[in-house]
């Protein structure tokens, strides 16, 4: 089952500072994380695995926004 890197952090009952904090980066890093603004690396990404209990292949780490254009 796919999840959001955001969800999956919720779903485990952690605030961005408490999720930062178990996995060794600030607050300000797992947000950028969860925008897509930045990626984890492969040792973050296997904390990530523990921490939350999801497996990467599960993990959405960015859910890009469509933006549809309307047909005139």
């Amino acid at each position: 089952m796919a999840i959001t890197l955001k969800a999956a952090r919720i779903n485990r009952g952690l605030t961005q500072a408490l999720a930062g904090k178990l996995l060794g980066v600030s607050s300000y890093t797992i947000s950028n994380w969860e925008t897509g603004k930045s990626f984890p690396d492969a040792m973050q990404i296997l904390k990530i695995q523990e921490i939350y209990g999801v497996k990467y292949d599960d993990i959405i780490f960015f859910a890009s926004k469509l933006r549809f254009k309307r047909k005139r």
